[in-house]
């Protein structure tokens, strides 16, 4: 799969395995694909968040939050709500109880070089795959991870549609490259 990936959509790759890895998780979610993609500085991905109005340090803090929330997204905590279940009061009561982030350290960190693929961040890639060839390109971008994710549901596509930033705008972005 990876052999038509640019050079930037592989170091994103790796930056996502690196992103699971610190994180103490043992798969690389769509999540850390995001992480990855945010890490390349100057990765094509970047550039579009940035276009749209998303920069790094917000995409960074998202999904500290998140982790922080044990991997619950915006949408998961207002679902809960309605059951009458108040996610950050939860959280705060575990952090006092075990420590700051202790639903962020679900696992030990693991000394494996390679971290399987979780199924969501296996869809993206996949729907990445066919991002481009509906693009009729002969390559595989950051670009097309990044809209493969924000067509996903989950916190990603979440976390850019608070801030204005849903499929059909990555794609318009993407068109003006």
């Amino acid at each position: 799969m990876f052999e038509k990936f640019t050079h930037d959509a592989r170091r994103a790759v790796v930056e996502a395995q690196a992103a699971a890895q610190e994180a103490g998780a043992r798969e690389i979610s769509a999540q850390a694909v995001f992480a990855g993609l945010a890490r390349v500085e100057s990765g094509e991905a970047v550039r579009l968040l940035q276009a749209l109005g998303v920069s790094r340090e917000d995409v960074f803090a998202e999904l500290a939050r998140v982790r922080r929330r044990g991997g619950l997204s915006d949408a998961d905590a207002e679902a809960l709500t309605e059951f009458g279940i108040d996610v950050d009061q939860i959280v705060e009561r575990i952090e006092q109880t075990h420590g700051p982030g202790a639903l962020a350290q679900a696992s030990r960190p693991t000394k494996r070089n390679h971290l399987p693929f979780t199924e969501d961040a296996k869809n993206a890639l996949q729907m990445s795959v066919r991002e481009a060839q509906e693009l009729g390109d002969k390559h595989l971008g950051q670009e097309h991870l990044l809209l493969a994710l924000v067509k996903q549901r989950g916190p990603v596509a979440d976390f850019l549609a608070a801030r204005g930033v849903d499929y059909p705008a990555v794609r318009q972005a993407v068109g003006k490259r």
